[in-house]
């Protein structure tokens, strides 16, 4: 009797121990291994770091992506920078920490983002940087861009600047509305603007200021310009402004605001060139205040939440991919401009 009890306690002893070791086998799948056939997609969970709430456009570009991963039935963790990257590295770090499937963000600036991409590839999890681009000594820290052409957009910018002052022989003195000084968008915008104008010496930027693509600043830094040169003209430096190319929307309509309360016709005795195409600003075109919309298209959801899926199955997703966007100038706009949404 005694035997018969050992060999009964030593059978279930071994099945508890082989049902131990086989649950421990099926837990630890390595992460970053090919989801299986059988996961849904309401199984991902993506990490999103947003770099604020800063103007319409932002407001739209943080919609569209939650908009398409709700209708995907992804799981998204958001966080909310507020124009702070010390904000978006602790919620990348975050992010690794709750193991997520794939991070997407969008980067205030370039540079800095090196350390906490690198614990990313170490955990096996794919990062899309959204929006704004990144500089960084390894490409393969991250999965793939998608966002907007910005030199393309300041190109756009120079060639409508040539071709309104095609037949002046005057010099055009321009003032350019810098974004954020360190990202992407503002270098790449200032850089396709001046391989257009700089070709043309009768064309001189006198005046930069960076208003942060905030309309607070936007404001700010034509009531500064006002209040010392009192007048109907815009005067810096003893230079009358002829044009100003503003890197977005927001800064562009707090400046506006300015020229408005001293009169200065913005649209006939300044050219005005912004970039965005938020409804506000396609508003102030069709009223003769802004001279050339262009487009920034905010509605990219669609496509990160495809490229999501697509990392999420282990599959590679393209280097960069850019969002169609259209250019609105006076003389050359549709019968019937479509509401933007933003």
């Amino acid at each position: 009797m005694k035997n018969r009890f050992n060999l009964t306690a030593v059978f279930f002893l071994f099945a508890f121990a082989t049902c131990i070791i086989f649950a421990t086998l099926l837990g630890c799948k390595k992460k970053g291994a090919p989801i299986s056939e059988s996961k849904s997609e309401k199984s991902i969970i993506m990490g999103f770091s947003q770099i604020g709430a800063e103007s319409e456009w932002r407001t739209c570009n943080t919609q569209s992506i939650m908009q398409a991963a709700e209708k995907a039935g992804i799981q998204v963790i958001y966080s909310n920078a507020e124009q702070k990257q010390e904000n978006q590295i602790k919620a990348i770090r975050s992010f690794i920490v709750y193991q997520v499937d794939v991070i997407v963000f969008c980067p205030i600036v370039q540079d800095g983002w090196d350390n906490v991409l690198l614990e990313a590839k170490e955990a096996n999890i794919p990062v899309i940087i959204v929006d704004r681009k990144i500089k960084t000594k390894d490409n393969s820290l991250y999965a793939g861009y998608i966002g907007t052409d910005s030199i393309k957009e300041g190109h756009n910018a120079g060639r409508f600047l040539v071709n309104k002052f095609k037949d002046s022989k005057e010099s055009v003195n321009i003032m350019e509305l810098y974004g954020t000084v360190g990202s992407s968008v503002s270098e790449g915008r200032n850089k396709g603007f001046h391989e257009i104008i700089d070709s043309d010496p009768k064309f001189s930027v006198v005046y930069t200021e960076s208003g942060d693509f905030l309309r607070s600043r936007g404001k700010e830094i034509a009531e500064n310009i006002c209040a010392s040169t009192p007048g109907k003209s815009l005067v810096v430096n003893g230079k009358k402004i002829n044009a100003i190319f503003s890197h977005n929307d927001q800064m562009t309509l707090g400046f506006l605001s300015v020229l408005d309360e001293y009169n200065i016709q913005s649209g006939k005795d300044i050219v005005i060139i912004t970039i965005d195409a938020e409804q506000a600003a396609i508003d102030e075109l069709l009223k003769g205040k802004i001279n050339c919309v262009i487009e920034c298209n905010p509605k990219m959801g669609d496509q990160v939440i495809s490229f999501v899926k697509t990392l999420a199955s282990n599959r590679p997703i393209p280097a960069a991919t850019y969002v169609p966007e259209t250019v609105f100038a006076e003389g050359n706009l549709p019968e019937q401009i479509e509401s933007r949404g933003y």
